[in-house]
């Protein structure tokens, strides 16, 4: 991390000094190679290893190198600074340690969301930081941390259970449940490690941009990807999708744009096929929807659009979660197995100690809790205080549960 920081620090200076000379692209490059480079070789050495060694039929060990904290989301970072000062778009910072606080800010260094340094950049020396700012801040911290500890853990335990049994074991409504509490989970855990984020940052003066608005009440996948962890989409249409030309130009080439923003998006996630695979799945979906399937749901009422919609999201979620292949597949072909048992004991057994979590769960994900407590202060106010209580039970008598987004 203090390498990327001093690395970013000087070539910005030296992609200003030389503003609009062929020194100041050759820094640039030269920062997004060492970015990419770095990233490339703690994330996904090991992986094209694997690659070698099942194609040449090669041994060759694996590094088995430790993937340092945050690496995916500071990398962006600093890259995105290296890129906007070249394009103008953000002052030169020539206080090394402002930019270092910048790359460290350790509120959203694990798991975001993905802050741009011209978002804070004026923030980093000329924060305000009042009675206001802090009780909102606070306030918002404790609705992730509740979102974290009550719901996204308790989710959790579920699917965790069910997905270590045999997939062929599992009814066909026990596959959906453990599916179901999956897709809640993802959204809990990262949407409240968000909410901690930005409620940390308001504490100390910052302003980061939400990360994510209820994608679940979505009515195609298009919208979808508008509402989830917006600023990783953000990044890679800025920095990727349109540089590369965007939807201008022939269709060939806005498809090709779209399967290289997919592709990398996936890839990003994790070094594994399956992430590949999710990701072209939504490059897929979401050319399918701008080409054919949009013109077709704006004429289906809102309620099989948003079916359509989580339907499609759910079966990416089993290519999010389940690493191996066949695994992905056995796991599906167990959802859509008709011929199966529909529901049996298991499913009874954790659906109805649990329905009223998953009932909670379904109408937080929507707005109306939300615009429940905006509206009542004093309802607010009991909430989180009750979620600050409960939470703080919850983590006294927890093992350690990391954020999903930890690992990436």
């Amino acid at each position: 991390m203090l390498f990327s920081s001093v690395v970013d620090y000087t070539h910005a200076i030296i992609i200003d000094k030389y503003r609009g000379s062929l020194k100041s692209k050759l820094a640039l490059i030269s920062s997004i190679v060492v970015n990419l480079g770095l990233l490339g070789f703690f994330k996904y050495s090991d992986f094209l290893i694997s690659i070698s060694n099942n194609i040449f039929n090669t041994n060759l060990p694996l590094l088995n190198i430790t993937l340092p904290i945050g690496i995916s989301f500071y990398t962006f970072q600093t890259m995105s600074y290296s890129i906007d000062v070249y394009r103008n778009e953000a002052p030169v910072q020539k206080n090394i340690i402002s930019l270092a606080t910048y790359v460290t800010l350790f509120p959203q260094l694990v798991a975001g969301p993905i802050v741009r340094y011209a978002d804070i950049a004026k923030d980093l020396n000329n924060r305000r930081s009042d009675f206001d700012k802090i009780y909102e801040g606070i306030c918002r911290f404790i609705f992730g941390l509740s979102k974290k500890v009550i719901i996204a853990n308790n989710l959790g335990v579920i699917w965790f259970s069910i997905k270590d049994m045999p997939y062929s074991s599992l009814s066909v409504g026990t596959a959906w449940l453990g599916i179901i509490c999956f897709t809640l989970q993802i959204y809990f855990d990262f949407s409240g490690y968000s909410d901690m984020a930005i409620g940390l940052g308001k504490i100390f003066g910052f302003e980061f941009l939400e990360n994510f608005n209820f994608p679940y009440i979505s009515k195609s996948i298009t919208e979808f990807w508008r509402r989830w962890h917006m600023s990783l989409g953000i990044w890679f249409r800025d920095y990727v999708y349109i540089p590369l030309g965007g939807n201008r130009g022939s269709k060939s080439r806005w498809l090709f744009n779209i399967f290289v923003v997919w592709f990398l998006t996936g890839l990003w996630h994790g070094a594994s096929f399956n992430f590949i695979l999710w990701g072209l799945y939504f490059g897929i979906i979401l050319a399918l929807e701008k080409l054919v399937v949009l013109n077709l749901l704006d004429k289906c009422p809102n309620f099989i659009r948003h079916i359509y919609t989580m339907l499609l999201v759910i079966i990416g979620f089993v290519l999010f979660d389940i690493t191996e292949l066949s695994g992905v597949f056995g796991y599906l072909g167990t959802m859509f197995n008709l011929d199966s048992v529909i529901f049996d004991k298991t499913f009874y057994y954790y659906l109805v100690p649990n329905l009223a979590l998953l009932i909670i769960a379904i109408v937080a994900s929507t707005p109306v809790f939300k615009n429940i407590l905006d509206k009542y202060q004093y309802i607010k106010f009991f909430a989180l205080a009750f979620g600050l209580v409960v939470s703080t039970a919850f983590l006294v008598d927890s093992t350690f549960n990391p954020f999903l987004y930890f690992r990436f």
